[in-house]
């Protein structure tokens, strides 16, 4: 949990440190916070510029914010679903129109209970989400899935913590959970050789950090290999942008710290 607790004050903290334009409106990030608000925050208040915190925002934000834009195309084509995979304190169900189209979030039990109370806490309607609690970590087969219409999966902030084989092992279960024309979303951290400077100086850093917490990263993608991996099983790649690429240009016209880091790379795929 403490994970999702760092990527949603990164994406609060993107409201109130950095300046325009905005790669995300979360509102809900903070609310979701609850009383450890402004203790997260407050680092980024504080040394906002710095090359961690500053990458740490911009890596936090522009996921999402590509993998909400292609949840809207997705869910204007006709009847669709929504999945989140490994859902953390992701606020995208309640604060994006999604009218008629069912949500459903897997997470861990324990990380979905603290969602659940935190949402609460902080007043937001969850009544048109379906939570799922289920241990994907430890192989529990995933909730039956509505096949009668495709799915737009988003699965970020996770591939790095889990092994090749266990990320292969996903693919597969949703290859077979899910129907044709389904789209996915997810991060990959790029292998040291594919990465800028910055980008392996904020791995060497903030890895280290994260297996102190006993959540090491696991794997590497490269564009091409997660693209091989998601053919074994059938699905169509349509995107792999890096940081830069995934939000419009405009994005990195700033006057403040936020800039792309060669950290990492999105992957939008297609069920075929």
């Amino acid at each position: 949990m403490q994970t999702a607790l760092l990527a949603a004050a990164a994406r609060a903290a993107h409201r109130l440190v950095d300046g325009a334009p905005r790669i995300l409106d979360d509102h809900l990030a903070e609310p979701l916070l609850g009383d450890r608000a402004d203790e997260l925050i407050d680092y980024h208040r504080r040394h906002g510029d710095h090359p961690i915190l500053a990458g740490a925002r911009a890596q936090t934000v522009l996921r999402s914010a590509f993998a909400e834009a292609a949840l809207g195309v997705f869910v204007h084509r006709g009847p669709s679903r929504y999945v989140l995979l490994g859902a953390g304190l992701d606020s995208s169900p309640y604060r994006l129109d999604l009218t008629g189209t069912p949500v459903v979030e897997l997470d861990h039990p324990d990380s979905q209970s603290a969602k659940r109370a935190a949402l609460s806490a902080a007043g937001v309607d969850a009544r048109h989400v379906t939570f799922a609690p289920v241990d994907l970590a430890a192989g529990e087969p995933l909730p039956a899935l509505d096949r009668s219409r495709p799915t737009f999966v988003s699965w970020l902030g996770v591939v790095m913590y889990l092994s090749p084989t266990e990320v292969d092992h996903m693919v597969a279960r949703l290859t077979r959970a899910l129907a044709p024309g389904s789209e996915l979303v997810f991060d990959h951290m790029l292998p040291p050789a594919l990465r800028d400077a910055d980008g392996n100086l904020y791995a060497e850093q903030v890895s280290a950090v994260a297996a102190a917490g006993g959540e090491p990263w696991r794997s590497t993608w490269s564009p091409t290999e997660a693209a091989a991996l998601l053919a074994r099983h059938g699905w169509q790649v349509l995107a792999q942008p890096d940081a830069r690429a995934a939000v419009r240009a405009s994005m990195w016209s700033r006057t403040d710290s936020l800039r792309p880091l060669g950290l990492a790379a999105l992957t939008h795929a297609r069920l075929t």
